[in-house]
């Protein structure tokens, strides 16, 4: 990621701060539409943003994303945890708490006036490698979406991006660390039984739209039980962040796939 990430002028509608956890990361900002809910409680998006696992980028940016879901009907959590530079932070510090805070909103879902069955994770850039880490684990989750994501950490590895962000996140070149290659790599992972759905930008130079095209094409080699429902939408010159800015003709094709997995 450049040093230079997406920023509107304007800020996002005001949302309810809510800490899953002791330290001053572990919280999540949630936001709940306008009316009664239904009976069974709204639908939520649970938001993971992106940074490269580093400190110095922080949920802020994706509050509007997150502002622009919540006006088509849907309740959304913009999740913040430790990161790179936060003591704890970098894995498995990073997905210890996203899948906390994920337990955390299915065991809150009543009080929140959220339904547990309809619980969606998507993520952005490095986020989406936690959004998927986690759908392998919580198989309760109704479905992923990754957003320009960083699906094969090798790759990330050999490309050095964002300066050997894949190295310092895992601690480590493969051959130094391979358990944790294995443990948080996508790419390796099994995730059965989640809708998984990529969005890609033709044109991204921060993250190349191939680590979809290959993790799309490796998932859909797999036979018998192994068999992954996974597909990609590539959007032809969308940049890294027009998928996350709602301005943007990008977003709208998003934001229209979320609100068809959630209904």
């Amino acid at each position: 990621m450049s040093d230079e990430i997406f920023i509107v002028s304007s800020s996002p509608a005001p949302a309810d701060r809510r800490a899953y956890g002791s330290d001053p990361n572990q919280f999540f900002d949630l936001r709940l539409p306008a009316g009664k809910p239904p009976r069974a409680g709204f639908a939520l998006l649970l938001n993971i943003h992106g940074g490269f696992w580093r400190a110095r980028y922080d949920l802020t940016h994706a509050g509007h994303l997150c502002a622009a879901l919540t006006k088509r009907g849907m309740a959304t959590a913009n999740l913040e945890y430790r990161r790179i530079g936060n003591e704890g932070g970098a894995w498995p510090g990073s997905f210890t708490d996203i899948r906390a805070a994920y337990k955390f909103l299915h065991q809150h879902a009543e009080e929140y006036n959220v339904d547990a069955r309809k619980i969606l994770i998507m993520g952005h850039s490095a986020g989406a490698q936690l959004a998927l880490c986690l759908a392998a684990h919580e198989t309760s989750v109704c479905g992923v979406i990754s957003l320009a994501g960083v699906l094969d950490l090798q790759r990330a590895y050999e490309l050095h991006l964002s300066h050997d962000a894949v190295a310092e996140f895992l601690g480590g070149a493969p051959n130094e660390v391979p358990e944790r290659y294995r443990d948080a790599d996508p790419m390796q992972l099994s995730i059965k039984n989640v809708r998984q759905v990529l969005f890609h930008g033709s044109s991204d130079e921060e993250v190349p739209a191939e680590f979809s095209r290959l993790y799309v094409a490796n998932k859909q080699k797999r036979t018998g039980d192994e068999i992954e429902d996974v597909q990609l939408v590539e959007i032809s010159g969308a940049g890294h962040y027009d998928l996350i800015d709602p301005r943007t003709a990008a977003w709208k094709q998003v934001e229209n796939k979320i609100v068809e997995l959630l209904k």
